[in-house]
């Protein structure tokens, strides 16, 4: 099975920690990440999609993909 997540946050170190964490866990990039300016909080924001193949695991819509 193949699994997706979008990893979001704002742009400073808790979201490269946050994207570390998961490569270390098994996922991988998948395409270039993504900046966008949030008015609200005039912040920016990051995101990045991840994906993982675990092997001998249905997917169910109520797991927790980062428990994976």
């Amino acid at each position: 099975m193949k699994l997706y997540r979008l990893l979001t946050g704002p742009d400073d170190a808790s979201f490269c920690h946050k994207v570390t964490a998961a490569l270390n866990k098994g996922w991988l990039l998948s395409g270039s990440p993504a900046y966008a300016f949030d008015a609200e909080t005039k912040t920016m924001k990051c995101a990045q999609a991840v994906y993982k193949e675990v092997k001998g695991v249905d997917y169910v819509p109520e797991m927790k993909l980062g428990e994976q």
